[in-house]
């Protein structure tokens, strides 16, 4: 650390949170895997501000643990931008302070792209996104495998190394989770490629000793790759997996497979074991779980030694890990010293908890269960639930687009005429509504703003309103500040963050066509700040259990349906597509407004008056439903 600096200057500031150290490492954990992926791409890019949770929080043993080469302001809380106030930390915050990176994903995510940037040459920074650049792509809230590494781990592990003084504290689920998924078999793009290769190599081995010195001679480079890697390190997989890491890759064999191989059938094919935390390859997913795992490690073979041999996948994976180029460095300078484990004797037999991507289990046999949709609606109808809409409010009101400058149209996007028109009748409904209920100094959130056509005809027709663009999509929320910059708006701000990242107070909570339970995540936030909240929901079928919510939602419904029957409305009320037949459509709309009426009950058990509207024209998209709750 070169010193404390008392003005910032940089372009680019991240902000972590800093409560206090521990063996050498800073925590919140999330700051130690920020700081670890700075050293690791060597990205000296980000100005660092180090935010301090308490005014006791000890600050002078920090040059133990931070790197030499990076520079770091320490500041309170309420030092930080007002923007970033908003905002659960990690953030990263471009000048002038309306646009942020919120949420440990995100920023991370950012940080590899930025420091890649800086240096094309370092291909192997950008390979850390994985394929397709998805790695941790998905937000927490809709994917398990996202939230046990963003967010479940390293709370898990924080509260484990609490509970770990003085006493023996129980083996976090979280981590038995990870020991699970550690030991399923990968599946990657060239899979089928890879797992002939590798039956090729049994069948080699079985033949004789002899033929298994195809196994390759190539080393990792960097000074902590071992001369010699042990024999379990021989495998296809672990080939495979170091030869991307590698100065040189080994140049693709030329001849073809065997005949006995090209035929044999995929059923037939052995699986490819599992060699870092996502599959073959070293990700970003790996840079998150270092610092968290290391921490776990050496609790237990301080104090709980005997339970080392339950978890003889995460040992493994944590010996691999010190063998990729730059993490052993990385590691040191930013205060983890990586440390020597027993070797296993045994393995253990116990049986951790099983581990599904899948959000929630379904009912599988439920006897009063009739298939379709008519059946359903016709049980609803018996309790005296029946499709209703509230009347519009206005259905004939428009805003002006002629008078409206060029970049407050969506006709601003690369979408045809016709799509414009109907997005432009969209945002009438929404607007209207919100407008009747904004006041002066209110703050209005776009949630799922994606390029801000909501957001942006906001902050134009209510100057005296703060508005906020929430979006996880970079590219979208980048396209909706460069037209909010042409405009010249100085009442908006751009948030790139997952829901659960944005904690700021608001008034008016917006969502147009969010997707799935993203509706039932806009709503649910809108509710826990007493906002008012007009919601367009879309995808209906994309709807399920999630580690937040289990439909049906509210008591009226549940009382009603079962998962199953509820899931069968979500389905069709996706089929509301002007292609298909007016009596299909008909049943879709129904559908749409039954699932609706169960959001909306279940916001008014929780003290909001809720209406379900049909936007005007119908036309204007397939997905034409308002939810429209204020609170009472």
């Amino acid at each position: 650390m070169k010193g404390i600096k008392k003005n910032l200057t940089e372009e680019e500031y991240l902000y972590l949170d800093f409560s206090h150290q521990t063996e050498g490492c800073i925590f919140p954990l999330h700051t130690s895997v920020a700081l670890f992926l700075l050293s690791y791409c060597d990205c000296k890019i980000f100005k660092v501000c180090l935010v301090l949770s308490g005014e006791s929080t000890d600050v002078s043993l920090l040059k133990n643990v931070l790197s030499q080469d990076v520079e770091v302001q320490v500041i309170s809380r309420q030092e930080l931008p007002p923007i970033v106030q908003n905002c659960r930390l990690p953030a990263v915050v471009e000048r002038p302070d309306n646009f942020c990176r919120a949420g440990l994903a995100v920023v991370l995510r950012h940080m590899i792209q930025k420091a890649y940037e800086a240096d094309p040459s370092k291909n192997e920074i950008l390979e850390l996104l994985g394929f397709k650049k998805t790695c941790l792509k998905a937000c927490a809230e809709v994917s398990q495998w996202t939230r046990l590494c963003e967010l479940t781990i390293p709370l898990a592990i924080e509260n484990f190394l609490k509970d770990s003084s003085g006493q023996r504290p129980p083996i976090p689920a979280e981590i038995l989770q990870l020991e699970k998924k550690l030991g399923e078999p990968v599946r990657v793009h060239n899979d089928d490629k890879l797992r002939r290769q590798k039956l090729k190599q049994q069948k080699a081995a079985r033949a004789g000793p002899s033929l298994g010195k195809e196994t390759t001679n190539g080393k990792v480079h960097g000074q902590e790759t071992p001369e010699e890697l042990d024999p379990s390190a021989k495998s296809l997989e672990l080939k495979v997996a170091f030869s991307k890491l590698s100065v040189q890759e080994e140049p693709a064999t030329p001849n073809r497979e065997p005949a006995h191989i090209r035929k044999a059938k995929a059923s037939d094919l052995p699986p490819l074991e599992r060699v870092f935390a996502e599959g073959l390859y070293f990700t970003l997913t790996d840079i998150v779980l270092l610092p968290c795992i290391h921490h776990f490690l050496l609790i237990i073979c301080k104090e709980l030694t005997e339970k080392l041999v339950e978890f003889p996948l995460l040992v493994a994976w944590y010996r691999r890990i010190q063998e990729v180029p730059r993490v052993k460095t990385a590691a040191f300078q930013c205060g983890i010293h990586f440390f020597h484990l027993p070797e296993l004797l045994t393995t253990s037999n116990e049986q951790h908890p099983s581990f599904n991507e899948g959000p929630g289990v379904e009912e599988q046999n439920d006897p009063s269960f009739i298939g379709g949709p008519r059946p359903t609606m016709t049980k609803l109808m018996e309790k005296g639930i029946e499709v209703m809409f509230s009347p519009h409010p206005c259905p004939t009101w428009t805003l002006d687009w002629d008078s409206l400058p060029a970049a407050v149209s969506p006709k601003e996007g690369k979408m045809s005429s016709d799509r414009a028109l109907r997005k432009q009748q969209q945002l009438n409904n929404l607007v209207y509504v919100v407008t009747n209920q904004a006041k002066p100094g209110d703050k209005i959130v776009d949630f799922c703003s994606g390029g801000g056509h909501v957001g942006i005809v906001l902050a134009h027709v209510l100057p005296l309103c703060q508005v906020i663009l929430i979006e996880n999509k970079e590219l979208s929320l980048i396209r909706a500040k460069k037209r909010s910059d042409e405009l010249g708006l100085s009442n908006i701000w751009f948030i790139q963050a997952n829901m659960e990242y944005f904690t700021g107070m608001f008034n008016i909570g917006v969502a147009l066509h969010a997707c799935g339970v993203a509706t039932d995540m806009v709503i649910e936030h809108c509710i826990k700040t007493r906002a008012s909240f007009v919601s367009c929901p879309c995808c209906y079928g994309f709807i399920q259990n999630t580690s937040k919510f289990n439909f049906p939602k509210s008591e009226q419904f549940k009382k009603t349906l079962s998962y199953k029957e509820h899931m069968i409305l979500c389905r069709f009320a996706d089929q509301t597509a002007v292609q298909l037949p007016p009596q299909r459509r008909l049943i879709g709309k129904q559908c749409m407004c039954l699932v609706d009426l169960d959001r909306a009950r279940a916001a008014e058990e929780r003290g909001y008056s809720v209406q379900v509207i049909s936007m005007e024209p119908e036309s204007c998209s397939p997905k034409n439903n308002m939810i429209v709750g204020v609170p009472i």
